[in-house]
């Protein structure tokens, strides 16, 4: 079958925002007990950052270059991450309620920045209207066939036990995402789950967001109803972008029928072990996910890029979501061990690598964040507290990214892998992009083939010539060159 993405994914520069700890607006009431702002993250605490707030601060994003906004979980939820739904149709109150996010959609829209939710399909909450009436009514609901209750617990009238006490196993009755008893699972068997999370759906895309990023959607383990996922989400908007959180290989999802892409972990992994050579050896243990990560050797690295280059169809690894970090992991720079290098070097790969970059809240400006709630601090608005030559080189390379086609729609060659040196090409039609990085800690030279002779240094306009059909590059430890055709 064809493979078709949305046009506009490969052009995007995304942000991903935690509303929780982005910005406030005064003009949403507050309740008394929040975190203080520029306290230390807590698990449970808010710091009641608001989608007004978010608003307010698009100025802030335009001119970084962002053109699409990823959010994580706005509707209501009693947790700051609100991963825990209450109600899938009404916008957190603390977050300002349904018409902030109005707000927020016109202001975005207005300025060509496009707004992806979160989608938290695979479980809802305790408080959710269909599960409490369970917990009320035992075995007599009508809702019984919602979640995957322990039914002959309840028809021998024993209650569910979604409130346990104190530590140790848990039994509450009921399937949970990794057994938490605030998390209980949907029933997506049921017809009328499965309707009742399409039609969430078809009703925020018909409010006006512009795609979904779905939540564990592994953990539905139903081809057929993500493809009925994609075909109603499709039928609503054909340019709405559906991006699954998978952090492995996800070819699977990604044959045309399902995801348009992958929030792409995967590649996450081989920029930690290709570009920090001193990675925090402490916080890779603590992240589930990442405790195989080890240096790799360039050879290493070269290979593991062309091998998830061609995992997935051209359309598909060129709408796929690129991130260095986000909410669920530690902040690249704190997993590099403080080396803004590593970052600095990471975020240009990122920028000149097929598919949408996305940069996570704040590693603009050098927020550190180690293992979760550490890596949501509140975004620091003190303009004192910013690292303003990381956020200059984050707006360069948005600002290279939207003026050549070749970084957004072109073809990938590598071009060099040896002796410290990596090189690649991006193409598209009449404009290339030649990027060379040096990896090691000394100064290094290297010669490959190019197709043209004359160069262009992008950041200062030195030309360089190739001789012979081949070029050779001289390049200061752990630097970057990218260089253009005129």
């Amino acid at each position: 079958m064809e493979i078709r993405t949305p046009d506009w994914v490969q052009d995007a520069v995304f942000y991903q925002i935690f509303p929780d700890r982005f910005a406030q607006s005064r003009r949403v009431p507050k309740p008394g007990n929040l975190e203080p702002w520029a306290s230390p993250p807590t698990a449970c605490g808010f710091k009641g950052g608001d989608l007004l707030g978010a608003a307010e601060r698009l100025d802030y994003l335009q001119d970084l270059g962002i053109t699409a906004v990823y959010l994580t979980p706005i509707f209501a939820s009693t947790a700051n991450h609100r991963y825990h739904t209450h109600d899938y149709f009404s916008v957190d109150p603390i977050l300002g309620g349904n018409q902030a996010l109005r707000e927020l959609l016109d202001a975005a829209h207005r300025r060509g920045i496009r707004v992806v939710l979160d989608g938290v399909f695979n479980h809802a909450s305790r408080s959710f209207y269909q599960f409490s009436h369970t917990l009320e009514n035992g075995a007599k609901s009508p809702y019984l066939d919602w979640f995957h209750f322990d039914l002959p617990r309840l028809k021998a009238g024993k209650p569910l036990d979604a409130y346990p006490r104190g530590p140790g196993p848990c039994r509450p009755g009921y399937a949970a995402w990794w057994n938490l008893p605030a998390l209980p699972k949907f029933n997506t068997r049921t017809p009328a789950v499965r309707e009742f999370i399409f039609q969430v759906a078809e009703h925020w895309l018909r409010f006006g967001i512009d795609g979904w990023r779905l939540d564990v959607p592994s953990e539905i383990d139903d081809d057929s109803f993500w493809r009925e996922f994609r075909r109603r989400v499709k039928a609503v908007n054909p340019e709405a972008y559906i991006v699954g959180e998978i952090w492995g290989e996800a070819r699977r999802w990604l044959r045309g029928d399902q995801f348009d892409a992958v929030m792409n972990y995967h590649w996450t992994k081989a920029v930690l072990a290709g570009f920090c050579d001193r990675l925090d050896a402490d916080l890779i243990r603590q992240t589930n996910d990442y405790r195989q990560v080890r240096p790799f050797s360039l050879k290493r690295f070269s290979r593991t890029i062309d091998g998830l280059l061609g995992l997935y169809a051209p359309p598909v690894t060129r709408a796929q979501l690129n991130l260095l970090d986000s909410h669920d992991t530690p902040r690249f720079l704190s997993l590099a061990g403080g080396d803004e290098t590593a970052l600095r070097l990471a975020a240009t790969f990122m920028f000149v690598f097929p598919g949408a970059p996305c940069i996570y809240y704040g590693d603009e400006i050098g927020l550190p964040g180690g293992k979760e709630p550490d890596c949501r601090r509140g975004f620091p608005w003190d303009r004192g507290l910013w690292n303003h030559g990381l956020r200059d080189f984050f707006k360069n390379l948005s600002a290279l990214r939207q003026a050549h086609p070749a970084l957004r729609r072109g073809s990938f060659q590598g071009l060099h892998a040896q002796d410290g040196i990596y090189a690649l090409l991006r193409r598209h039609k009449t404009d290339a992009i030649l990027a060379a990085f040096n990896l090691a800690r000394e100064p290094r030279c290297a010669a490959f083939r190019v197709p043209w002779r004359r160069w262009l240094g992008v950041a200062d306009g030195d030309s360089h010539i190739a001789r012979h059909g081949r070029l050779e590059l001289r390049l200061p430890p752990r630097s970057s060159l990218l260089l253009r055709r005129p």
